[in-house]
């Protein structure tokens, strides 16, 4: 039996299939309405919930990417599950400034630094970055 994705709580882990199954809008829309509904103010709703998104996605694909074993880390060192997003987001949006920033026009891996930084986030260095 197909599982659907009904609503969207950063506390449990998504079925990866049904969610890379559904469109991005619609992910969007359920990690904003979580949001919305536990009344957690934000400075921008869209860029936070994008940043859900992209960690979510990334942590559905598996293990051919170390965005998955860096959320288990982060758990066992402590963090609640929608904390170890954002740890991860936080990482994710400095890659993504930084290569924004300097107009990178590398010629290798350019996801090679962000994965990097991900195998030496802890949440001692998140929480110390925040």
């Amino acid at each position: 039996m197909k599982e659907y994705i009904e609503s969207y709580d950063p506390e449990c882990d998504p079925n990866p299939e049904a969610w890379l199954a559904i469109d991005e809008d619609e992910r969007l829309s359920f990690i904003s309405g979580y949001h919305k509904k536990a009344r957690i103010k934000l400075p921008n709703l869209i860029v936070h919930a994008a940043l859900h998104a992209i960690v979510e996605n990334q942590v559905a694909m598996g293990d051919e990417i170390p965005v998955r074993r860096t959320l288990k880390r982060l758990l066992a060192e402590g963090l609640d599950r929608h904390d170890a997003i954002h740890a991860i987001g936080s990482v994710l949006a400095k890659f993504m400034y930084n290569r924004v920033k300097k107009n990178d026009s590398a010629t290798d891996d350019p996801n090679l630094a962000y994965w990097v930084a991900l195998e030496q986030l802890t949440v001692e260095s998140w929480q110390n970055s925040e």
